[in-house]
């Protein structure tokens, strides 16, 4: 219990957890549902915590429920304290001997095909009690999931420069790790001019071409780079579809820049040649959890396993 100065209030972790759920959930028969109680339950739970602040939490809106002033400040602080009672929780484990736990994640598509198979292979072997779930998720959607406690840990990416980079004001509040750099290669047709050799590639070779672009911040990236390079692409296809891009390539409809990660999740193929760029663009891979959950054993478990999935990639 959390006793308030100078009142007689009394707050409790559940409580707190309900608020959340009522917040998330925008009624009380769908909070009571993701927790596991009636609804019924979850009223007198409500209404006992008003009696206690004496004030209201919860406010009626049509068919719905929606929280009051007081109810937005219970709920924003319940991700800190439902951390920090993980952390407790996990620690006294950890002091009992065991190890299971649930860590909930949460990555890009390209990491779905290269990062997350290897850690969930590593956990697997060395952390069979841990149970992992996985979303795939791009990083503005990652980084809102931890701060909004539904995910533990997040692998998300930033470009240098990015006007929209989750990881500044949406972030704040939560810990950002980096993991390394994913450095951006230039894929182009087999026959093409620039496709042969090793010698990186300049940009500004390729001003006249048709590109082939991915999702909306890549596409952001691209316009950046080429910007700074003096011209602006000439982007004909738009596609998120790693596949595709390749496809698209190897028919000779444009070429593409991509990340070294999104290329490792297809493979080789045979009708494109891969090139580094003259300015070693890239990206940097994170890894988000909110502050304080590397003191809870499973996610500081799992993120000792992606740091080396991540250095050994």
């Amino acid at each position: 219990m959390i006793h308030l100065p100078g009142q007689s209030s009394d707050l409790d972790a559940h409580a707190l957890r309900v608020v959340r759920a009522v917040h998330e959930s925008g009624s009380i028969t769908a909070a009571a549902t993701a927790l596991g109680y009636s609804q019924p339950a979850v009223s007198q739970q409500l209404k006992r915590l008003e009696q206690r602040l004496g004030l209201a939490v919860v406010e009626r809106v049509g068919r719905g429920v929606r929280l009051t002033e007081a109810g937005l400040v219970l709920a924003r602080h319940a991700v800190t304290v439902a951390t920090a009672l993980d952390a407790a929780q996990g620690e006294i484990a950890e002091l009992q001997g065991l190890r299971a736990g649930l860590v909930r994640l949460v990555a890009f598509p390209s990491a779905s095909a290269t990062l997350v198979p290897s850690l969930l292979a590593q956990m697997k072997e060395r952390h069979s009690q841990i149970s992992i779930t996985y979303l795939e998720a791009e990083p503005p959607e990652a980084v809102a999931a931890v701060r909004e406690n539904r995910a533990d840990l997040a692998i998300t990416f930033s470009y240098p420069g990015d006007r929209v980079d989750p990881h500044r004001e949406s972030a704040q509040g939560l810990r950002v790790a980096t993991l390394r750099r994913d450095e951006m290669m230039l894929v182009l047709p087999v026959g093409h001019p620039l496709g042969g050799g090793v010698a990186p590639v300049d940009l500004r070779d390729l001003a006249d071409e048709n590109w082939v672009a991915g999702c909306p911040r890549c596409r952001g990236h691209l316009l950046d780079l080429c910007d700074r390079r003096g011209f602006a692409p000439r982007i004909s296809y738009e596609t998120d579809n790693v596949a595709a891009v390749f496809g698209l390539v190897e028919a000779g409809i444009g070429v593409a820049l991509l990340p070294a990660l999104a290329i490792e999740s297809v493979g080789a193929r045979a009708g494109v040649s891969v090139r580094a760029t003259t300015g070693r663009d890239h990206r940097t891979l994170h890894a988000v959890t909110a502050a304080g959950a590397e003191r809870v054993p499973a996610v500081a478990a799992a993120l000792r396993a992606l740091v080396a999935v991540a250095l050994v990639g």
